[in-house]
């Protein structure tokens, strides 16, 4: 192998641990309705197509569900995932179980979803997700 491609190898590597890290504080944030968090990364013209209706949910509307606690994440567990890298676009595909309280009715609901990542201003940045419900034999 060459040294150029070791390099490229150590980049892809590095750049994937960050986008790994910067999803992990995506999810955690959602657990502990950690709007700063959520705000820092989430990109500004950030989209999410809900993993129950399908609705198209803004960044603000999605920190003012979870700020108020009209929606508390009370557990994701990530059963896998996977990041695909674009220079300075990561696509990450994966499965969870979540358990979901809206308005006070706590839900169990296991999904794929679809995160994509955008490095803007030396940060990686969520600017899209989807999540599509499954049967729940993840």
């Amino acid at each position: 192998m060459s040294k150029r491609s070791d390099i490229a190898n150590t980049s892809r590597n590095t750049n994937s641990a960050a986008v790994l890290a910067t999803d992990m504080q995506f999810f955690e944030a959602l657990i502990r309705s950690d709007v700063e968090v959520l705000d820092r990364v989430l990109s500004d013209d950030f989209i999410i197509i809900d993993v129950l209706k399908g609705a198209e949910t803004t960044k603000p509307e999605i920190i003012g569900a979870v700020g108020s606690g009209y929606v508390q994440f009370e557990n994701i567990e990530i059963r896998d995932n996977r990041v695909r890298l674009y220079d300075r676009t990561a696509v990450i595909t994966g499965q969870t179980q979540m358990t979901v309280s809206f308005s006070g009715t706590s839900s169990v609901i296991s999904s794929r979803y679809t995160h994509v990542y955008c490095e803007l201003s030396g940060r990686w940045r969520l600017v899209s997700a989807q999540g599509t419900s499954v049967q729940s034999s993840l």
